[in-house]
């Protein structure tokens, strides 16, 4: 097996298409959750606890809340903007980590955590501004359980261009400097522990086997449990409409000014709205993602060569 791949012989151009295809397909099963996570983030920012309505406790009760506000439709919004985003972060993600199994780079000590990093970070870099409008989106509903700031999309199109008309092409890319962080240690613990936990697992399930697969992708969602609260609002400020020159968000300054404010105006356990939703959602897209993604990797092998 090439350098800890989990599927080597596959080309870097068809690991863009398939990694691109796992994402999607991992985000239709999960973004239900993805939404529940946001509204719980986003209720009572930066207000002490106990001062604010709370229309979203628990996972189940605010599931129960977004499907009274808007239907059982509102559990899947902005699932355009999410499988834009999971098409273009985990493409360019697994296109990287296969030009480094292509090259050899696994193969060193601490490779496979060093390329899973640092694909990890351009794939957050490429997805961001569809990781922007995907909140924006999953954050709108009626005006008795909103939270966070309403920007009032109509469409995906018509979010990237409103955002592009207030704040330009930088404004696409605004938070950025906390996405590539959390992306670059996700994915590094993801893909390393993937790939030592699916080699063991060949050897008690056999060699091609699934569950070895599925083990693996298990273990990995162990592994990365890292997507909190702080990140979500620091990684976007522009939940908040910009100001000033810099274009600023109101509310924060950037990621780290965003994780001081909420740690001192809503304690601790601020920095963990949502947990719940969290780690509900990202065991089994983590596990979803690498499962689909090494079950097409070992279809795209089994293609007979084209003939002359």
């Amino acid at each position: 097996m090439e350098g800890g791949s989990p599927a080597g012989g596959v080309p870097p151009a068809a690991d863009l298409v398939l990694g691109a295809a796992a994402g999607c397909m991992a985000c239709v099963l999960t973004n239900p959750l993805e939404v529940v996570k946001t509204r719980l983030q986003l209720q009572g920012e930066l207000r002490a606890p106990g001062t604010y309505p709370r229309p979203y406790r628990g996972v189940l009760r605010a599931a129960g809340a977004v499907c009274r506000a808007d239907g059982l439709r509102g559990l899947q919004k902005g699932l355009a903007a999410g499988l834009l985003y999971q098409g273009l972060m985990n493409g360019v993600r697994f296109y990287c980590y296969s030009c480094a199994l292509a090259a050899g780079w696994t193969g060193w000590p601490g490779g496979t955590v060093v390329a899973g990093a640092v694909a990890g970070a351009v794939g957050a870099f490429v997805g961001s501004p569809a990781y922007l409008v995907k909140t924006h989106l999953q954050a709108q509903t009626l005006a008795a359980v909103a939270v966070g700031h309403q920007h009032n999309h109509e469409s995906i199109s018509g979010a990237f261009e409103s955002i592009y008309r207030q704040h330009g092409v930088a404004g696409l890319w605004r938070g950025v400097s906390g996405a590539v962080p959390r992306v670059a240690v996700g994915s590094a613990a993801q893909l390393a522990t993937f790939a030592s936990a699916k080699d063991l697992g060949l050897r008690w399930f056999g060699e091609g086997s699934w569950a070895a697969v599925l083990a693996g992708g298990m273990v990995s969602g162990v592994a990365c449990g890292g997507d909190d609260d702080a990140f979500r609002r620091g990684q976007h400020p522009s939940l908040q409409p910009a100001c000033g020159r810099r274009r600023r968000g109101k509310l924060y300054r950037g990621f780290w000014d965003c994780f001081v404010q909420i740690s001192s105006k809503e304690g601790l356990l601020g920095l963990y709205k949502g947990i719940g939703a969290v780690y509900l959602r990202l065991g089994p897209h983590t596990v979803l993602s690498l499962f689909f993604w090494d079950e097409l990797r070992k279809m795209v092998q089994q293609q007979p060569p084209p003939g002359p």
